[in-house]
């Protein structure tokens, strides 16, 4: 009888001994903070302590002198902290991993060593294919904390910088609705026998949630608009108490603006803000009336907006004042950055713990959801598809 044949060996055929990944050891972390120079740009992305917390678990920290100044951070604290200081620019960007707010200029980028790690906001609406081919050039490794998702699948980055928002977009109302800037006269304040301000919220994200919280916090009077009956339903259920909540309908929000004084705007889209208000509704509200349009970034949600700057923040028409800056956790550069340097930090000791981002990637998938470039090649279908650029699925890339 003729012997059967096998593709195997009887060794090969025999139980094998299960090979297991070994972790590489703990990384040491080289990591450059750079001065932000973008316009009107004051934070910064560690604060002391989480530069003293880093250099304590045996990292390095080079900080551009006066990286922290518009935050009230001394280049003495950073120092204090054990953060190496240099007025160096060059050398800042020469470091292995870069941390910045705002992303890159391209004679930034100029600076970046080949092969380097760079964490910074990406701000795609803001960006050219310039941008991309730069860090293409350099073969850089990119992630957008902003794309960063946390284990319940939210961004926590945008949360952060949208309850900074949120609430100071009441507190800025309030200072303009004061003698002081002009305004009316009026306060917020629930005050015995007055009737309290009106206050109209277009969104129920966590924008005009943390708007509502604080307005109610207060004592005016808030109505919240949102085409979501979900986040409607949220919104009250965060909030643990009842308020009036409505869909987009134009006879209810046309009855709304005329009665009230104040007029947040936190609503986006997809590409742009939909325009909810239009310049006729905005001729039929109170003179002296006030519109914080925070969803600016986006093209704003209201027709009569235009972008204005920290330095010039307001502009009347119709009789209204309209509060249309795009950068407002800006503002609060302290909060901001301490709200920023709280999400950086586990993130960076993590990497570090878990022997680089490249293990990091393979383990933390919220962290791969930031990355959108690696190693040169751009991995961000969103980001491809915005600027017509070819993207490589990054599981095919990392193994």
């Amino acid at each position: 009888m003729a012997k059967k044949l096998t593709p195997f060996t009887k060794e090969q055929l025999l139980p094998q001994e299960e090979m297991i990944e070994v972790l590489k050891k703990k990384g040491n972390l080289f990591i450059g903070i750079p001065k932000e120079t973008s316009f009107q740009e004051k934070r910064v992305c560690l604060t002391p302590d989480a530069v003293s917390a880093l250099i304590n678990n045996g990292h390095r920290v080079l900080m551009e002198s006066g990286a922290g100044t518009g935050a009230k951070f001394s280049d003495t604290d950073y120092s204090e902290a054990g953060a190496e200081i240099t007025k160096d620019t060059a050398k800042v960007f020469s470091c292995p991993m870069i941390l910045k707010v705002e992303p890159p200029s391209i004679d930034e980028i100029k600076l970046i060593n080949p092969q380097a790690i760079l964490i910074s906001a990406l701000q795609m609406k803001t960006q050219t294919k310039k941008y991309f081919e730069a860090l293409a050039s350099k073969r850089i490794t990119a992630l957008a904390f902003e794309f960063i998702r946390d284990e319940d699948g939210a961004f926590p980055a945008v949360r952060a910088l949208s309850e900074i928002a949120g609430t100071s977009s009441i507190l800025i109302a309030s200072e303009l609705l004061s003698n002081v800037n002009g305004g009316n006269g009026l306060m917020f304040g629930n005050i015995s026998g007055v009737p309290p301000a009106e206050v109209v919220i277009l969104g129920a994200g966590t924008v005009g949630e943390f708007a509502a919280r604080s307005a109610l916090g207060l004592g005016a009077n808030v109505k919240v608009f949102d085409n979501s009956i979900t986040k409607l339903r949220c919104i009250q259920t965060n909030l643990g108490r009842p308020l009036y909540t409505s869909t987009l309908q134009p006879k209810n929000l046309m009855k709304s603006l005329k009665r009230c004084d104040v007029v947040i705007g936190a609503v986006r889209g997809k590409n742009r803000s939909p325009i909810l208000v239009t310049e006729e509704m905005v001729e039929s509200m109170k003179n002296g009336a006030v519109i914080i349009d925070v969803s600016i970034d986006m093209g704003g949600c209201f027709e009569t907006s235009e972008v204005t700057t920290h330095k010039s923040p307001t502009f009347t028409k119709h009789g209204v004042i309209h509060y249309c800056v795009p950068n407002i956790p800006a503002r609060y550069a302290r909060s901001a950055s301490v709200s920023i340097s709280n999400i950086f930090t586990p993130y960076l000791l993590k990497i570090a713990e878990d022997g680089g981002l490249e293990q990091s990637l393979r383990f933390e998938k919220g962290l791969k959801n930031g990355l959108y470039f690696y190693h040169g090649i751009l991995t961000s279908k969103s980001v491809a598809d915005w600027f017509d650029l070819k993207s490589s699925d990054i599981n095919l890339l990392i193994f």
